[in-house]
């Protein structure tokens, strides 16, 4: 059944929107079919293909995405059946693919049934490098186009599309199983697995390109692969960290836009807007990684702990922010990197003053993952301007306007540069 026939422009903006949200649950659940991850993005960009055809003149599915999702199987099945070195593949399988429902997992209690979740660890093989594993991650479970990818890594476009490209291959040549492994294999490729749903979340809570400056569908995927990951891994401070994380920082998701849907910084945030459900569920997850670890906190516990700081803050300015430049700095020293020093600087012109923090900035500015990175500058002109060289801030504002690819965010940073020009 489909609602009344809507207008071309309508449909094909409908059919953009849906895939846009199901695509990665389509390839998931296709790879489960065909144990390859490129044939089954293929697949689903057919199904994509077959609704930009139909649906401005049938109208669009009261469940869009069951109908790609269907669309996809069906050419799946139309594969297998032309392709006689897909014959292996259909025995391992073991059932007949025209049957329209997914295959039985054996029995284990570990076992998630989740086929986003399986996604992750299969991109997340060991027999692809780390800068491989992600990129592909992002690109079939997040959605992400190249030039998002690229910008959350800072690398060239070419080069991510380079290792998407090489990283499928591997995949179906190694014949890879599409599976949440248990025991040292799990083990081995959890960090990778907690990178990419980082970065995920990251791209929907600050997008890098586009009108919007929020992809709420992105976080909600993330937020919601880190707490099933957190219910497998019970014991790994490492997991809950980062659901504490995601949670808290989720929290603030209402107030960080404002009417028209530009962006609210932190420190003008309204507080009450924050979801205090999702900050309780951001200290009780935080409260899990504390009680199973067994060493010096790691990467995310450490930021859930900088979160929890502003959590618990009813203000801007009661924030605890030597507490915060101290995790900082824990954090740096644990997993040291430009960003980190970047986000250190920030914690310490509010809990030392803007001076010291601009000696941190200044030294950051000859690193060459920072060149293109708009938040290099934005930081920078934020500490001028509070030192009253206005001049400069200004065109500090102005050179991060310039690189940052968000209209949102760019529409603010020129703000920011018209006032300090006033």
């Amino acid at each position: 059944m489909t609602t009344s026939q809507p207008s071309r422009t309508d449909a094909r903006t409908s059919v953009e929107t849906v895939f846009r949200l199901e695509s990665p649950r389509i390839i998931a659940g296709v790879t489960r079919v065909v144990r390859d991850v490129g044939i089954a993005e293929e697949l689903a960009q057919d199904a994509l293909v077959a609704a930009l055809e139909q649906w401005p003149r049938d109208g669009v599915p009261d469940n869009p995405g069951a109908w790609l999702m269907a669309i996809a199987r069906r050419k799946a099945v139309d594969l297998v059946r032309r392709r006689e070195n897909y014959a292996r593949k259909l025995a391992e399988i073991g059932r007949d693919l025209s049957e329209s429902a997914p295959p039985e997992e054996p029995s284990d209690p570990e076992d998630i049934d989740d086929d986003l979740l399986r996604l992750v660890f299969t991109t997340c093989h060991p027999v692809l490098s780390a800068e491989a594993r992600t990129a592909l991650t992002l690109r079939l479970l997040g959605g992400l186009t190249t030039p998002e990818i690229a910008r959350a890594f800072l690398v060239p476009e070419a080069t991510v599309a380079q290792r998407i490209v090489r990283a499928k291959r591997t995949l179906a040549t190694k014949n890879i199983a599409f599976e949440v492994p248990y025991g040292p294999d799990r083990e081995a490729r959890l960090g990778s697995v907690l990178d990419v749903i980082y970065l995920i979340f990251n791209e929907g809570y600050a997008a890098t390109a586009g009108d919007d400056w929020l992809r709420p569908s992105l976080c909600e995927d993330a937020l919601r692969l880190a707490r099933l990951l957190s219910a497998l891994m019970p014991k790994e401070p490492e997991v809950h960290g980062l659901a504490a994380l995601l949670e808290f920082q989720a929290s603030r998701t209402a107030a960080r836009t404002g009417p028209r849907g530009e962006p609210v910084l932190l420190k003008d945030q309204n507080r009450s807007r924050w979801n205090r459900m999702l900050v309780a569920r951001g200290i009780k997850a935080l409260s899990r990684a504390e009680a199973t670890a067994t060493g010096a906190p790691g990467p995310y516990v450490l930021q859930a702990g900088i979160a929890a700081c502003h959590a618990h803050a009813y203000s801007y300015e009661e924030t605890d922010w030597r507490a915060i430049a101290t995790l900082y700095a824990l954090l740096a020293a644990r997993a040291p990197s430009p960003v980190v020093e970047l986000n250190r600087a920030v914690a310490v012109s509010m809990a030392e003053g803007p001076a010291p923090a601009l000696d941190i900035v200044d030294a950051l500015t000859g690193e060459p993952a920072l060149h293109d990175y708009h938040l290099l500058p934005s930081v920078r002109g934020d500490l001028l301007a509070r030192l009253g060289r206005t001049t400069e801030a200004r065109a500090e504002f102005e050179r991060a306007a310039a690189l940052t690819r968000n209209e949102r965010e760019r529409e603010l940073l020129l703000e920011r540069a018209r006032e300090c020009g006033s």
